[in-house]
């Protein structure tokens, strides 16, 4: 079947769609080479994440960078990656598809002008108002009396809050590239954060007074290397911004009343992770590192499907959404869940069961602890068990941003949050009462929790309008995911060696056990899925 024709008004008079076969192809080769610059970055962030642990251990200073570097961050992904991208690719899509390339242009300019002049201002009150943003984010630096850790949190979070300025515009010319079917630029662009960090953490370390700021310097030079390396791309695109400053301009007064609500319900995992983030203040010293490595690990498989599935199909989403392709939109929709549950549930077995082991692989060298393993693989497998809602909330919401719908997702993102409050409480009362060692294992799992909230709200309101119809076969997918799962996992637990044999291992020898496990998994998996009849050509069509 095909979609609606091509209207001849798009300014590169070309139909946006073909077959649905062709479409899905497409789409699957592109979340693919997201996937794999995705993992290039990841990859890149695990070396990052054991320089910072060998180096630095999960001590007091680490925890005063894991504040200082969260908040930029959080809001990297609520504003940049989150509202920003959100309400800004679906207009951008529809300028694109209806208007001329000189309407576009004029749209690029003036969001360039009102996103830098935003920006710039709000990276002047981060900085002014530090010691209060500390406060309220890590108040157990403050009430707990660790002025260090405050003050430190303090001068690092202002080196790292212009972050955000860089990294918001480097969204921008990413959602840009990623309308015109440039998704590998922007996926690769986070490996430069990586690459600062390391940079700095073993050579510009050594020459500080306070080593661990090195970092915080780090986030600084990373987030202008970003931006530096998409511009060119624009450039040769026919489409570097002329910033202009106009609020009064249509399109940036529908992208500022898209992003407002969307600024509560586009990252609610990251909102309760910090919640989480500011109870585990109060715990001992090595909680909120323990709790950011977990947080690390889970979002490999969220960002390799996830994120990077959810990347190709809001602009192919929105297209569709305009040109009023009702089915287009649903067969994307669906093959995207499709994929993600045939990704998510092993993904989450996995994690599950080689928690330990990838620890004391990547992680468990130097200042690093067989107790810091101990602790952060308790919450790796309890904040793994949300994997699937994870995943699913990044699939299921361009389904409403598409459309340009962002009340729907942000009372089920409110609600979300004030779920995982609940779960917490209802979590933490007893753990703490009965003094139940590691209650920062608690707080993942409250996060998990509140993350299936999510994603089954966004599930049934999809559902109740109409907007997304479940294709025939979702019973054999569910079916043949489940029982590769379980064979998988069963060939996991028969191989992994005890946490006692890892830890004596040497570093060699833990990466090729982690490597054979890994392999092991993956190909029991496949081998359950092709038993049971699923072939490769059915991931690319819906």
């Amino acid at each position: 079947m095909r979609g609606a024709p091509d209207s001849g008004k798009t300014p590169l008079n070309r139909p946006y769609y073909a077959t649905e076969t062709t479409l899905s192809s497409k789409l699957f080769r592109s979340g693919a080479i997201v996937s794999a610059m995705t993992l290039i970055s990841r990859l890149f962030g695990y070396l990052r994440d054991a320089v910072i642990a060998v180096i630095f251990g999960a001590s007091g200073a680490t925890d005063a960078f894991v504040v200082a570097f969260r908040i930029p961050n959080l809001l990297r992904r609520l504003f940049a990656e989150g509202a920003f991208s959100l309400a800004f690719v679906p207009v951008l899509s529809e300028y694109k598809e209806r208007r001329s390339r000189e309407d576009m242009q004029a749209l690029i300019d003036h969001v360039a002008g009102a996103l830098t002049l935003i920006l710039f201002l709000v990276t002047a009150v981060g900085i002014l108002a530090a010691p209060w943003i500390i406060n309220v984010f890590a108040a157990g630096f403050h009430f707990e009396d660790k002025p260090e850790q405050h003050a430190l949190a303090t001068e690092m979070l202002r080196i790292t809050f212009p972050y955000i300025l860089f990294i918001s515009l480097t969204a921008f010319a990413g959602g840009i590239l990623n309308s015109f079917g440039r998704f590998a630029i922007p996926a690769f662009t986070p490996v430069f954060l990586n690459l600062a960090l390391i940079a700095c953490a073993l050579w510009l370390a050594p020459l500080m007074a306070d080593p661990i700021t090195a970092l915080a310097w780090g986030v600084f030079i990373a987030g202008v290397l970003q931006l530096a390396f998409q511009l060119p791309f624009l450039w040769r695109l026919g489409l570097a911004p002329r910033p202009r400053v106009d609020f009064r301009f249509e399109g940036v007064r529908r992208i500022l009343r898209l992003m407002l609500p969307t600024l509560f319900g586009s990252s609610v995992a990251q909102v309760n992770l910090l919640i989480n983030t500011t109870i585990a203040s109060f715990f001992v010293t090595g909680s909120l590192t323990w709790l950011y490595l977990s947080d690390r690990f889970v979002e490999l498989p969220l960002a390799l499907i996830g994120v990077a599935i959810g990347t190709v199909i809001l602009p192919r989403l929105s297209q569709q959404h305009a040109a009023e392709s009702a089915d287009g939109f649903n067969g994307t929709l669906d093959w995207a869940l499709r994929l993600g549950v045939l990704v998510c549930i092993p993904a989450m077995a996995g994690l599950i069961v080689l928690a330990a082991p990838i620890l004391f692989t990547l992680i468990q060298y130097g200042q690093f602890t067989r107790l810091d393993v101990d602790m952060a693989a308790l919450s790796l497998m309890t904040y793994a068990a949300g994997l699937p809602a994870f995943i699913l909330v990044k699939l299921l919401a361009p389904g409403f941003y598409s459309r340009q719908d962002t009340a729907t997702p942000v009372k089920i993102g409110i609600t979300a949050m004030f779920a995982n409050m609940a779960f917490n409480a209802l979590i933490l009362t007893p753990w703490l009462l009965t003094d139940t060692p590691a209650p920062h294992a608690g707080l993942a799992l409250a996060t998990a929790l509140a993350g299936f909230v999510n994603a089954g709200l966004l599930y049934v309101n999809l559902r109740r309008h109409g907007i997304y119809r479940p294709r025939p076969g979702w019973l054999a997918t569910w079916s043949r995911t489940l029982a590769a799962t379980a064979a998988m996992a069963a060939v996991l637990l028969a191989l992994n060696p005890a946490a006692d044999q890892w830890e004596h291992m040497g570093g060699a020898l833990r990466a090729a056990w982690l490597a054979g496990l890994i392999a092991a998994g993956a190909l029991s998996y496949a081998a359950v899925l092709v038993a049971l009849g699923l072939r490769p050509a059915d991931l690319t069509r819906d």
